[in-house]
């Protein structure tokens, strides 16, 4: 098969008309986004969804996150032994938990570190607001994001299970 010759460049407007009468022909690729939603990937990166009950207050997440944009408090709580004849012991309270995502870089390394799977990626990508001050979101607004996490995917075959082993 002989080699492909390339098109003999038109000059200026003839050429220009060409190429809008070529590309005038072919369908749309562009999705009109407020009217027309695609579906995100399975896995997208969209914003950081908050699993209350999880958090410990370790301050993990804050002090590793480059744009120092999440905010904790918390205070400890005396709570019963666990078992008879126990001490009591001391819990600590999430109080405030805040990410603003005027800040956020979404790195993810906040959901990289905690170590008890408290925070996760959700696939919500509309959450944009007129006044930047509002993208400053609560424990109460990343608690109701975990409702959009996906599952996890099943573990590969062989792969070793916690506990398990």
């Amino acid at each position: 098969m002989p080699p492909k010759l390339p098109r003999p460049k038109l000059p200026g407007l003839v050429g220009g008309l060409g190429v809008t009468l070529r590309t005038m022909l072919k369908p749309a690729v562009t999705v009109q986004y407020p009217h027309e939603k695609e579906a995100p990937a399975p896995r997208a990166r969209g914003v950081i969804a908050l699993k209350e009950e999880n958090c410990t207050v370790c301050m993990l997440c804050a002090r590793q996150c480059p744009d120092w944009c999440i905010y904790i408090e918390g205070h400890k709580e005396q709570r019963p032994p666990r078992r008879e004849g126990g001490r009591p012991r001391s819990v600590s309270v999430l109080d405030r938990f805040d990410i603003d995502y005027a800040l956020c870089m979404y790195c993810g390394i906040c959901v990289e570190v905690c170590p008890f799977d408290a925070l996760f990626w959700s696939p919500e990508y509309e959450y944009s607001e007129f006044q930047i001050a509002r993208l400053l979101h609560d424990k109460v607004k990343l608690g109701e994001w975990m409702e959009t996490v996906p599952e996890p995917e099943p573990l590969e075959a062989g792969a070793d299970v916690k506990g398990k082993r």
